[in-house]
């Protein structure tokens, strides 16, 4: 999940909503995996010159101190992941959101053949970016692939490159369908989403209608009230069953919530030149 808005706590981000991310971690609808146990992670955007993380290992729903510190944060950025491991160990390292600077990454699916590709892959990650590399997941490998194309400067792009890139090294190693993905990151200002597989059939991601409208919609619903009109949520499953207020992105487009207007574009990689 990822909030961008108004200043909010993050108890009511995680904890207050019907379908929250902490009830998903234990009865998810639409992943992969029912269960979301091996871990879990946030980060937000405070007073601090970079953005803050905290990790852990244990299950979302059974960790007291994520209770705690949430109810303490108030932010007005939240990038939150429950973790169901696909093969790299459970550990805090692998736990998402990944951090570069000023930026946050969260994936939810898998470079599949990742074994076969990854010293190819971890060989072209820029030198200078290679040793921030914590952990062993194929998550943190495609952000630091993504942060080599140029994130920080075209995030549309670099993130074409970067699925572009592991498309050819898969095909190179006989990986079929090798990019499974729906992507989120931030710089603390925009976020940029992401839905694509090579096989074109992505797993979930949802984003929020404008609020005005969902409040038009629902005025029954007293919680909408408490969100200002630039309240943007992103999503794998709707936190609750609103009429009108999610919409799916796309199969292979990407798009940018921002102050002002948002954008959604069509999203295919851009294969490496050779």
């Amino acid at each position: 999940m990822a909030y961008s808005g108004d200043p909010i706590l993050v108890e009511d981000l995680l904890f207050r909503p019907v379908h929250s991310l902490i009830d998903q971690s234990l009865h998810s609808r639409m992943g992969a995996t029912t269960t979301n146990g091996d871990g879990f992670g946030i980060g937000w955007y405070g007073d601090g010159p970079t953005p803050a993380l905290f990790k852990c290992i244990e299950p979302a729903w059974n960790e007291r101190n994520l209770r705690e510190i949430s109810r303490q944060i108030r932010t007005p950025m939240l990038f939150a992941h429950v973790r169901a491991s696909t093969g790299t160990p459970v550990q805090r390292s692998n736990c998402h959101p990944f951090r570069h600077g000023n930026w946050l990454w969260m994936h939810n699916g898998a470079l599949r053949g990742f074994t076969e590709m990854k010293r190819e892959l971890a060989l072209a990650v820029d030198p200078s970016l290679y040793p921030q590399i914590e952990g062993s997941t194929d998550s943190e490998t495609l952000f630091f692939l993504a942060l080599t194309f140029g994130l920080t400067d075209d995030p549309f792009t670099a993130v074409a490159r970067a699925v572009g890139f592991v498309e050819d090294v898969g095909a190179r190693h006989g990986v079929e369908n090798p990019v499974q993905a729906t992507i989120a990151t931030t710089d603390g200002v925009s976020v940029w989403v992401f839905r694509y597989s090579t096989e074109q059939q992505t797993r979930s991601l949802f984003f929020s209608t404008a609020m005005d409208k969902v409040r038009a919609l629902h005025p029954e619903v007293e919680v909408l009230r408490e969100l200002g009109d630039e309240t943007r949520f992103v999503v794998s499953e709707p936190l609750r069953d609103l009429e009108g207020a999610w919409q799916e992105v796309p199969e292979s487009h990407a798009g940018v919530i921002r102050p002002g207007d948002d954008e959604i574009r069509p999203f295919m990689p851009v294969p490496p030149v050779r």
